[in-house]
């Protein structure tokens, strides 16, 4: 996946906005770039240790993206106390095999660490982010 320096900060400080509880979003785009990054509403009820988009509001993403012709590349979160790997929750909530799964760790807050993942069947396969500086 190819994300900007803008739209990896524009992440990064969504992650630390909202720190202790962990944040969730939606990366759209075409031919693997991102074009959008949706912020989503974390609706978990330990927001502290997990996150949940509200299905609604996915759905209405989901028809706007189809609307403007873009690709679901992503889903985002972030993990406020441990590193940035798939958590067995992660695994188990991973429906979107073609979706990159792009976890921003803050346990060292003034460093963030991204890393992204495909999640197929369970299994984790690190991927990687081309950041372009446009």
């Amino acid at each position: 996946m190819v994300l900007s320096k803008k739209q990896l900060d524009y992440i990064v400080q969504h992650a630390k906005d909202n720190y202790p509880q962990e944040v969730c979003g939606i990366i759209a785009g075409i031919n693997n770039k991102a074009k959008k990054i949706y912020k989503m509403k974390n609706v978990s009820d330990k927001p502290e240790i997990c996150y949940f988009m509200k299905p609604e509001e996915q759905l209405k993403i989901f028809k706007e993206m189809r609307a403007k012709k873009l690709e679901l590349l992503g889903i985002y979160h972030s993990h406020t106390r441990s590193e940035a790997y798939p958590s067995s929750r992660d695994i188990e909530m991973a429906y979107y095999p073609e979706a990159d799964y792009v976890i921003i760790s803050l346990q060292n807050f003034s460093k963030p660490d991204i890393r992204t993942y495909k999640i197929i069947d369970g299994k984790i396969k690190a991927e990687k982010i081309r950041e372009v500086k446009k």
